[in-house]
């Protein structure tokens, strides 16, 4: 008998350090997202600080968007996926993209991320789990942030040509 509650005691608390194993995974890939999007937004505002103002309407050829068009590009398609699929609020105001200097262009970007940071660490995980209509299918609130990681990504790489084309050496990356 002894053997047996000795038996079922450990196994209890094998269970128990499974559970506890996964909700420890759960919770470190919800903050490993947070500080890779907090590092991103860093990584962006460098980019956005090193491009002369002189050269923020640059593009590497005519069907391109400038660089300020690129930046101002990830910042609403932040805003439209953490308005319309991850709960935050955000303003609707768009300014004039034309009028924006370079200092109202970063103000935007460093916004957006904000917003962005905001919807890792305010869903839930049932809420990361749940199923929304998006464009291209149905999603989950999770892999829509997702999303956000590799669209800006992606932006953030061809801003990184325009600074070379221009002679500018972008920062150090930090995809971590």
């Amino acid at each position: 008998m002894k053997i047996i509650r000795s038996f079922i005691l450990t196994f209890i608390l094998f269970i128990t350090a499974l559970c506890s194993v996964k909700a420890r995974t759960t919770d470190s890939l919800e903050t490993e997202l947070a500080r890779k999007w907090a590092n991103s937004k860093a990584y962006a505002l460098k980019m956005a600080e090193l491009m002369p103002e002189k050269d923020y309407d640059f593009k590497p050829v005519a069907e391109e968007m400038s660089f300020k068009e690129q930046l101002l590009h990830i910042a609403d398609n932040m805003k439209w996926l953490v308005s319309s699929y991850l709960k935050v609020d955000v303003p609707k105001a768009k300014p004039d993209a034309v009028k924006l200097n370079k200092a109202d262009v970063i103000k935007i970007i460093a916004d957006a991320y904000d917003y962005g940071l905001k919807a890792h660490y305010t869903l839930s995980p049932a809420q990361l789990n749940e199923k929304v209509s998006f464009f291209a299918g149905p999603l989950t609130r999770r892999q829509i942030l997702i999303l956000m990681h590799d669209h800006q990504t992606h932006h953030l790489g061809q801003l990184i040509v325009y600074l070379r084309l221009k002679g500018i050496k972008p920062p150090d990356y930090v995809g971590w």
